[in-house]
């Protein structure tokens, strides 16, 4: 009798197992079924991947780009690569090298590079953004924002937020001012928006080359003839000083072959350029080594024809004042510590968004000048002008020249554009006003037409704003930079793209011109707003017009 049972339950057992395959089958469907539902939702509702087509974002977002290097000094920059100029579709990265078909413009040395050599085109930008958060949070200005094209709702465009409901928004000279106010960037976002100017570091070559460097030979852009300071023996980067503690010398920067404050960018053609309006916000920098206590240092920007100026005395006495006509005021002043000799300390000074900032070695001075644009003074010297000034005995090294974002009120084809100067725009309820870091090559609010469409279920917004039912989300972070690609033999990459025609050499072809090695240094955070809503009370104590197929376009 226990034989018997032992058989039957022996014989009930392979059942169960087949079963509990069964389960196990139906379960990992249930597995897949529900991650791909929570994929879905999670693109849907929090966070999905951009890529960047164009350049209207340029520098702080890039679009399809060559990436270059100046063959002269070895500064490296970014310039735009737009497929329709070179017979192609919309959207197409060549996956081949390709010759440019302008020249370009070194944005340190001036140097300009011949059209036609062969370059890599690199990817834009992949970016994630936090989707739905302005369902419970309110947008802030200077956020990168993503939202439905206002013309093509089809379309998802990327630009900087700079005007919130209610404000009343105006660009003068090259600044944003709300409700009558200059509109101040929050300090990450000034951080991103530096534009270079010239950097001491890089030095050409060959500076004879005839009309290379702006239409000239390149020469130090320093007026260093009959000046104490000059080139140091030992290391050309720097420049050195040996005066008497109690006499100053100054150098002022330009030269025919130097790069001017035009607002230009690198990453745009360069023909262009001469219809470019100068910038005038400004910052100097350069690490000082003194060999000695006595004497000091300092720092002039003009703007509107006033001379600002910060100085550093190498006790750590920190000034900030201002001369106009031949009158000098002082605006501030603090002690610090000591410049320590023999050792090279950080000396930084600004005058932007009607502000000025000077920084020594982590401690800071800051002087606002007023937020009215009838708050500056005006002068009758050149301007903007920078020099550098100092006394004692020196060493200056990683001198290095910036100007700041300069947003245009020059649209082509004689276009009035909104919120440019004499032409305020106010914005509603519900209603937001943006714009593009590549200020001379966005086609943001300031040019867009009326809208021919609008989403379903809504009216067409009104012409050059963006409604808020259009947000879809804050671009937050940039993923994957235009990676590089394995360094396969030409050879190979020439003879499979030749024989692409089959499939085999196709799928050949796109795997050996891949580029999967990440760019992790240009892995970064999109830095936005504070939580003003309004143009900023306080002072900060913290330390191109051509269009490139749909600009902004994601």
């Amino acid at each position: 009798m226990p034989e018997n049972r032992t058989a039957k339950a022996e014989n009930r057992r392979p059942p169960a197992k087949k079963k509990d395959r069964a389960a196990e089958i139906a379960n990992t469907f249930e597995w897949l079924i529900t991650a791909f539902i929570l994929a879905f939702v999670f693109r849907a509702f929090v966070m999905e991947a951009f890529r960047i087509p164009t350049g209207s974002m340029a520098d702080t977002l890039k679009g399809a780009h060559f990436r270059l290097r100046c063959p002269q000094c070895g500064y490296g920059y970014d310039h735009g690569f737009v497929p329709q100029s070179y017979g192609m579709p919309e959207d197409t990265v060549p996956p081949a090298p390709i010759p440019i078909r302008q020249q370009t413009r070194c944005p340190s040395c001036g140097f300009y590079t011949p059209a036609h050599e062969e370059v890599p085109v690199a990817n834009g930008d992949r970016i994630l953004v936090l989707k739905c958060i302005y369902q419970f949070v309110e947008p802030k200005r200077w956020d990168v924002i993503v939202f439905k094209n206002p013309v093509n709702p089809t379309e998802n465009y990327i630009k900087r937020l700079i005007g919130l409901p209610g404000d009343t928004v105006e660009i003068i000279d090259g600044d944003v001012y709300i409700d009558g106010l200059i509109a101040r960037k929050p300090p990450e976002v000034q951080r991103e928006v530096w534009m270079p100017v010239y950097d001491h570091d890089f030095r050409p070559i060959n500076p004879n080359e005839r009309g290379g460097f702006n239409g000239h030979r390149w020469q130090v852009p320093f007026n260093l003839e009959g000046s104490a300071w000059r080139i140091s023996d030992e290391d050309p980067t720097q420049l050195v000083l040996e005066s008497p503690p109690d006499r100053t010398s100054t150098i002022t920067y330009g030269a025919p072959s130097a790069n001017s404050f035009a607002a230009t960018y690198a990453y745009d053609e360069v023909y262009a350029y001469p219809r470019m309006p100068t910038a005038s916000d400004l910052m100097m920098r350069f690490y000082v080594r003194p060999s000695g206590t006595e004497g000091g240092v300092g720092i002039t920007l003009s703007k509107h024809g006033v001379d600002y100026q910060a100085r550093l005395d190498l006790s750590g006495q920190m000034t900030l004042a201002k001369v106009n006509d031949g009158r000098e005021a002082i605006l501030a002043g603090r002690k610090a510590a000591p410049v320590s000799p023999n050792d090279f300390t950080l000396v930084k000074f600004a005058n932007v968004d009607q502000r000025l900032l000077f920084e020594y070695d982590g401690h800071a001075l800051s002087v606002d000048l007023g937020q009215a644009p009838t708050a500056l003074e005006q002068g009758s010297l050149p301007s903007p002008r920078a020099e550098i000034f100092g006394s004692g005995t020196l060493a200056l090294s990683h001198i290095a020249l910036f100007r700041d974002i300069h947003y245009t009120n020059d649209g082509q084809g004689g276009r009035n554009g909104r919120a440019i100067e004499g032409r305020p725009f106010q914005l509603n309820e519900n209603e937001f006003f943006v714009l593009g870091d590549n200020s001379p090559n966005s086609e943001d609010g300031r040019w867009w037409g009326a809208p021919t469409m609008s989403s379903k279920g809504w009216a067409p917004p009104r012409t050059g704003v963006v409604p808020r039912y259009y947000l879809v989300g804050k671009a937050l972070f940039v993923y994957w930079p235009s990676g590089f690609g394995f360094p396969w033999p030409q050879g190979l990459k020439t003879f499979l793209l030749d024989n692409s025609h089959n499939m085999a050499m196709r799928v050949l072809s796109g795997l050996v011109t891949l580029r999967w090695i990440p760019n992790v240094g240009q892995m970064r955070f999109i830095y936005g707003g504070t939580g003003k809503t309004k143009a900023i009370t306080s002072p900060d104590r913290s330390p191109r017009r051509h269009e490139q197929g749909k600009d902004g376009d994601l």
